[in-house]
This record gives C-alpha cells, sequence and structure tokens, in this order.
C-alpha cells in the first residue's frame, strides 16, 4: 500500500494542475472526473464560448509556441482534446521540462498516417495493405493491383471521413497529386463491421483495455456504439486487445489509446486508424464501466494506479446526436426525451447547431442489449425532432 499512498498524496495533497490543449467536447468530458481526482483541470481553447468554456482559463492559437509556452506554466501536465498540436511546439515544451502526455513522440504517428503505417508495419501488426504515393503513376499502379479500386488519404489532418477519398484512377484524385505531397494509399477491405478497441496505458506501462466495441458509422462518422461487440469470440478478444497492447507499447503512448480495426469475412482484424486520447467510440464508459476513459486518462498521464475497465452491466449502448441543419437544436426536445426515456443518459457538449456535427449523446445501460439500444434510439429520435 506504500505506493497507493504516494500516489494518492501526489494527486490530491498537492492539487497538481492538470492543462488541456483544445477546448471540444473531450476537455468538457475530462472536467468532473478531474473534479473527482482533486485536481484542478485548465484549458486553452481556440475559441472564447468553447465546448469546456467552464475549465477554459486561456483562450488562444495553440499553434504559436509563445501561446502554449505560456498556458504551460500555469500547469503540472500537459494533455490534449485533440491531437493537432505542432510536434515542433510540444518537443520544445518537453526540451524545457514539461511533462506532456502523450509525448510528442507517441502523438508524431497519430499526426501523420503515413508514419502511423510505416512504424506498425515494423511491429508487424495487421493492417490493410497500403503504400505511399505522390505520382499519377504510382497511384494507377496501385489501383490496378487491388481490384481496380481503392482508398486514398491525406496523412495529415483527415478525421470523421475527411480527408478521404475512394479512387478508381488517378483522375479521381489530381487536385491532392498536383503538388506532389505524398498520400497514402489503401487497398479497400471488405469488411463485414468496424470495431475499437479502447485502452490506457501509463508511463511505467501498466496497460488495461475495456471490452472490444462495435460502431456504426454514417457519412463517414461514428453513429452508434455497441459494448461488448456482439457475438464477438473470445479468440477476437484476446486479439484486438492484444493488438492495443502492442500499438500502446510500439508507439510509447502514454493515456487513453483507441484501435479502430475491420473485421472481416474470415475474422480477421485490420487496424484502420489510431487515436491517442479519449475517443468517441469510449463514450460509453461514463455511465457503463466502472472508470470511464476520462478519468482512466488522467489516471494514465499522471502515472496513477489504472482503474477497472470492466461493464457495470451486460451491455452498454450510446448514440451519437448529429447535428441535422444549421438552425435545428435538439435542446427544446430535451424535456420530453428526458421524459419519455427515463433511462437514457443524455450529454450536451454547448455547441451550435451544424449539419452533421457532434452535438452530444446518449448512453443506455441495461442486461438486455435490444432494449438498450431501442431506448437509446428511442431518445435520439425525439431529440433530433423525428418524431
Amino acid at each position: 500500500m506504500t505506493n497507493l499512498r504516494e500516489y494518492e498524496s501526489k494527486a490530491l495533497d498537492s492539487k497538481l494542475r492538470v492543462g488541456v490543449i483544445g477546448g471540444g467536447q473531450l476537455a468538457r468530458m475530462m472536467t468532473i472526473p478531474a473534479i473527482n481526482l482533486g485536481l484542478t483541470i485548465k484549458v486553452l481553447s481556440e475559441t472564447h464560448g468553447s465546448s469546456a468554456s467552464a475549465a477554459t482559463t486561456m483562450v488562444g492559437d495553440y499553434t504559436n509556441i509563445e501561446v502554449v509556452r505560456e498556458f504551460a506554466k500555469t500547469v503540472d501536465l500537459i494533455t490534449f482534446d485533440h491531437e493537432h498540436v505542432p510536434l515542433a511546439v510540444l518537443q520544445a515544451l518537453e526540451a524545457e521540462g514539461v511533462s506532456v502526455q502523450p509525448p510528442s513522440k507517441a502523438l508524431a504517428f497519430a499526426q501523420n498516417k503515413l508514419d502511423m503505417r510505416a512504424r506498425l508495419s515494423e511491429l508487424g501488426l495487421p493492417m490493410p495493405d497500403w503504400a505511399e504515393v505522390s505520382r499519377t503513376s504510382e497511384l494507377d499502379a496501385f489501383i490496378e493491383a487491388h481490384g481496380g479500386v481503392a482508398i486514398l488519404k491525406t496523412p495529415i489532418g483527415g478525421y470523421d471521413g475527411k480527408g478521404v477519398r475512394v479512387v478508381r484512377s488517378s483522375a479521381d484524385a489530381l487536385d491532392w497529386l498536383a503538388d506532389f505531397t505524398p498520400l497514402l494509399v489503401e487497398e479497400k477491405v471488405s469488411f463485414v463491421r468496424e470495431l475499437a478497441q479502447l485502452s490506457a496505458r501509463r508511463p511505467n506501462g501498466d496497460f488495461l483495455a475495456w471490452p472490444l466495441v462495435q460502431t456504426v458509422q454514417k457519412d463517414g462518422v461514428c453513429a452508434e456504439v455497441l459494448a461488448p461487440a456482439p457475438g464477438a469470440s473470445s479468440e477476437t478478444l484476446a486479439t484486438a486487445a492484444q493488438i492495443a497492447k502492442s500499438v500502446a507499447a510500439g508507439l510509447e503512448v502514454t493515456g487513453v489509446l483507441a484501435v479502430e480495426m475491420f473485421e472481416t469475412a474470415d475474422g480477421r482484424l485490420l487496424i484502420n486508424e489510431l487515436a491517442m486520447r479519449p475517443h468517441n467510440s469510449g463514450h460509453f464508459s461514463i455511465e457503463g464501466s466502472v472508470t470511464s476513459q476520462f478519468e482512466q486518462h488522467l489516471r494514465a498521464a499522471l502515472d496513477l494506479p489504472l482503474g477497472d475497465t470492466s461493464l457495470v452491466s451486460e451491455h452498454a449502448v450510446m448514440i451519437n446526436l448529429l447535428g441535422v441543419d444549421d438552425d435545428n437544436d435538439f435542446l427544446p426536445h430535451y424535456v420530453n426525451a428526458l421524459a419519455e426515456h427515463p433511462a437514457a443518459k443524455i450529454h450536451t457538449y454547448g455547441k451550435a447547431a451544424r449539419a452533421g456535427r457532434k452535438m452530444g449523446h446518449i448512453t443506455v445501460v441495461s442486461d438486455d442489449a435490444n432494449w438498450a439500444l431501442a431506448e437509446a434510439r428511442g431518445a435520439a429520435e425525439i431529440l433530433l425532432n423525428r418524431q
């Protein structure tokens, strides 16, 4: 118990100040777990009125080293709401002795998909066939070798379906190829479903994973999450957890890691994307797990003992509330949703409505998977004014 007491003293008595760069919903959802852990949480937001405005102590440009350096002076550790802070900024902070979690050496692979694919290949991890291309001839050769179709991605900056194209010839990507900037091309995987393995790793190497989940996408954006993944075999569960552990160790990730995967008809798991922060696929854990991904991320970043990742019930369902247009806010329907679906836990992100935007999410926990999904969908229908 000596080590545990030392950790508790470190976290609770000294009132450690955790700084989060990025004022989105992930920073917003870190706030309550930080308070519960006895931490002081501070957020560097890009704009006033951000989703995490309640914890925002500074507004500024996270790409500006002087802005980030000033923010770093007010905290004991820096972590992230997103992975877009320039590596040069983070490396400068690390050189000055600032604790950055996950470190820049890990975030480098989250920021550049080509670097990520190359490193995962070195680790021998399962992925779609891929190549780096910058010329029309290279892209056409890859497409021809992979059945006449491929997935083309911009290595930097793409998320939620952005920076991704299905291509059948280089003519489909002449604009991207115009400046000969290297692009990532991948085989178009024939998959039966998409899965996500959420996990957390401490700097000392301790690792824990949540149950594997199934994700359902709509227009390139996660719409539903089913925990645990329905019908997943013990072999699939073990393989997914081992893949995540190998990624976390091989890339030296600290904090929460999400590994998004394709499951093929013959049961293979292929790594699609990585996220080194709390992730949409893990929102179910707020009500659905003994330890949420947001609490666990803080524990791991601070090198504190990790919490139990077990589900509190047999099933948890999460549905994203996506904006249906630029004017329709779901808040006017909030009371009706609460009244008709009392088991639904509704989270709002404090964002202005915009088509396709993640405005909030709903979680339902139950021993009955079908009932949980119906309850969550019913609440969403009311909130989005579809019934």
